[in-house]
């Protein structure tokens, strides 16, 4: 007679339930001195892409070692941009992304103007 062995659990996380993003805002980070919201507008490749800054300058931005595999971009996303020293206007590292119930606070708050169309 032969006897089935139950299989043994699954130990992965893999397939494991994701916390739902909340809507609720417990606190936003605003941009500190030197730093700037910026949007996504294209993914230039690798850690790299081009992004649309508040202060009408559009600038080749990287993903810092640190979150590249912890930060997930994809283009109309919006960030915190760090303008370089060297090359600011046109290079800078990401150092943040919104969630969307931070970006309606911040158009509350007059961190991000109502009437721009790419807000």
């Amino acid at each position: 007679m032969y006897i089935k062995k139950p299989k043994p659990k699954d130990k992965s996380k893999k397939n494991a339930p994701r916390p739902a993003v909340s809507t609720e805002v417990v606190r936003v980070r605003t941009p500190r001195e030197g730093e700037v919201i910026g949007m996504v507008e294209q993914r230039v490749g690798g850690n790299r892409m081009i992004v649309k800054c508040l202060d009408d300058k559009e600038r080749n931005c990287r993903i810092p070692g640190s979150l590249r595999r912890r930060l997930w971009i994809r283009p109309g996303d919006t960030v915190i941009v760090k303008p370089w020293e060297f090359e600011g206007d046109k290079k800078g590292d990401i150092l943040f992304k919104y969630t969307p119930a931070a970006i309606d606070w911040l158009k509350k708050k007059g961190f991000i103007k109502e009437v721009s169309s790419e807000f």
